[in-house]
Parts: C-alpha cells; structure tokens; sequence
C-alpha cells in the first residue's frame, strides 16, 4: 500500500482547510481530530497558509497536508513547512515530476481520461477528481473508473455533509474532500467537532 493510499483510507472525509488566521489553527485543528477527521487539507489559498501547517502538525494524531499546490515552488514551500502529503487542483508534468521526484506523498487533480493518463504516466494511481460537482458529478466519475479500474479518487469540489455518502458509496472512491466542515466566519468549535464525528461516521 503506498503511503497517499494510506493516507486517503485514513479518514472518509478530508476537510478542505481556508484559514486566515495563523490563531485559528491549533483550535481548528484540534477540534476535527476531536471528531476523528485525521487528515487535514490546509490550502496555500491565503498568506498565512504555511504557518497555519506549522501550527497544526504540532497537534497530536494530526496528519496535515498542503492542497491548492500549482508549481514546482509552491511544492517546495510546503514540504520545507512540514507538509505530510500535497494535493493540487490539477495537473501538470512539471509539477506531477518535482512532486514524484520529492517523494512526498502526492493526490494530483483530475478531471477528464487525459489527466488520468497524464498521471499514470507518472507512476500514480491515486487522484482527486475535481471540481467534482462541476466536472459532472458521479455519472461522470463513474465513466472515468470504468476503463481505469485500478485507480482510486478523492472527489472534492460541491460535495456536501448530505451528498458525501452517494460519492464514498462507489467502489473506485476512498475518501472525498469536504470544505463544508469549517463554514466562513468566526469558527464554532463544538460544532466543528461535531460535524466532524458525522462525517468521521460515514465509513461505517
């Protein structure tokens, strides 16, 4: 089992994380590993992005990740901030290579047989599928996995706390990526927590 697989079985959901404040972090954080939501998306979506991985490694139990990679040098800057694993909306040789030839565990964005075929010519086998809701939704994953059967996504983009179950149902899904775990606006952490543990229940 390679690690990104290890990584994507760890939890059903992957929260996808846009913080601002740097003291934010351990809170947040702490409250979604609270709920059972290991693995944690920081997007490099804001200025305080690689200190907000910084903070929330320091967490116990948490396995933090940057998403939103575009370029070799974004790559770069996430691993030197202790990024665990990097997620990217897309993909490209230039970065899919850096990536692989780092070593860190990598979950590149897909939308279409070409980006599949790109990765696989890579060596990966794990992706994400996104914007999933937008890209066409299940059907369309569904006619992506038929003839790559050895592959496995990580549908984010639309998904919702109602709809998250319909996604982690097909065979070719083992995670899916959830931004609705941490609405804009000044945090409740109890709720965050609590949102956690029913998203955290979706792989019973």
């Amino acid at each position: 089992m390679s690690r990104i697989d290890e990584i994507m079985r760890t939890a059903p959901v992957i929260p996808v994380l846009v913080v601002e404040d740097v003291a934010m972090a351990r809170p947040l954080a702490e409250a979604l590993v609270k709920g059972g939501l290991t693995v944690l998306e920081v997007t490099l979506r804001t200025d305080a992005a690689l200190d907000v991985i910084r903070e929330m490694k320091q967490v116990e139990g948490a396995i933090v990740g940057a998403g939103t990679v575009t370029n070799p040098q974004e790559l770069e800057q996430a691993i030197e901030a202790g990024s665990e694993f990097i997620v990217s909306p897309g993909l490209t040789e230039t970065l899919g290579r850096a990536a692989v030839d780092s070593g860190i565990p990598f979950l590149p964005g897909t939308a279409n047989a070409g980006d599949i075929m790109r990765g696989l010519d890579l060596g990966l086998d794990r992706f994400k599928f996104f914007p999933a809701t937008a890209a066409g939704g299940i059907p369309a994953l569904k006619s992506l996995a038929a003839p790559f059967h050895k592959v496995r996504f990580c549908p984010t983009g639309g998904i919702t706390e109602d709809t998250a179950s319909d996604w982690l149902a097909m065979d070719s899904v083992l995670c899916c990526g959830g931004s609705w775990l941490v609405p804009k606006g000044s945090p409740d952490y109890v709720a965050i927590a609590e949102g956690a543990r029913r998203a955290a229940a979706l792989a019973a």
